[in-house]
């Protein structure tokens, strides 16, 4: 499998809009990185069904501790993509599976 970018390529603390094919389907994804934990999710927002990134590559709050959907305002944790604030509170982002080799991010 390709990689969707290297782990290097995403700064600690931010993210990255990725493309890619999934099942056959191009998705918008975002690779977020917080230190050491790397993860992927749809871009889509739960509450409304839009991208999540209010300028290209920015989905993370103010203070950088979590993804933020620049619509309006909901925080999600990294590790699992939970809304902790906002109207989609408790329900979670869609993960994309991916593996992390060699430092390179790929689809699982």
């Amino acid at each position: 499998m390709s990689a969707l970018c290297r782990v290097e390529d995403i700064p600690d603390k931010s993210g990255r809009g990725i493309t890619a094919s999934i099942d056959g389907v191009a998705t918008a994804i975002l690779v977020v990185r917080l230190g050491r934990t790397v993860r992927a999710y749809v871009n889509r927002c739960p509450h409304l069904e839009l991208n999540l990134d209010w300028q290209p590559d920015h989905f993370f709050d103010f203070e950088r501790k979590h993804i933020l959907c620049g619509m309006h305002g909901a925080l999600f944790r990294v590790g699992d993509g939970v809304c902790i604030y906002g109207p989609c509170l408790g329900r979670a982002l869609t993960r994309v599976a991916i593996d992390v080799v060699d430092g390179e991010v790929r689809l699982a």
